[in-house]
């Protein structure tokens, strides 16, 4: 059964400065720190990545699968599913929502369901939950205030 966890932060840049470091894939390695590798595998015409393959090693989990992205036309939303299971995860589905506060802050809503083909018991699976969605959060942020505003 799969569960889905959401969690929100500030950040102190526009939203198509979050929108550009969260579709800037081939990047995340430099600061996502459990992304080992980040394969674009396939792009839409214009530009942006379709299907991304990914190997990660976080301390709760190690694992090797491809996502297919999604984007609303103002890049508001940011949305993605596994294409097929891989050898930890049945399903997964996730979002980023972008809000514009009106005073050059972005909130980021970070959405993710996840069912396991792994058996993991209910309170440790919340809590790696939880620890991915925070770490994956700050990170973001951090990588997003320490760009230069272009």
């Amino acid at each position: 059964m799969a569960d889905t966890s959401t969690q929100s932060i500030q950040v102190h840049a526009p939203v198509d400065h979050v929108a550009a470091v969260i579709s800037d894939f081939r990047r995340y390695p430099e600061w996502a720190e459990a992304m080992k590798v980040v394969e674009v595998l396939e792009e839409y015409e214009d530009g942006y990545a379709a299907k991304v393959r990914f190997v990660i090693d976080a301390a709760v989990l190690a694992d090797d699968y491809t996502l297919e992205y999604a984007y609303a036309d103002d890049l508001s939303r940011i949305e993605w599913h596994l294409l097929e299971p891989s050898k930890t995860q049945k399903t997964q589905t996730g979002s980023y929502d972008l809000i514009d506060n009106g005073d050059g802050t972005t909130t980021v809503t970070y959405t993710l369901e996840v069912e396991l083909s792994i058996g993991m018991l209910g309170m440790f699976r919340r809590k790696a939950e939880k620890m991915i969605m925070d770490t994956a959060l700050k990170q973001l942020k951090r990588r997003v205030e320490s760009l230069p505003a272009s």
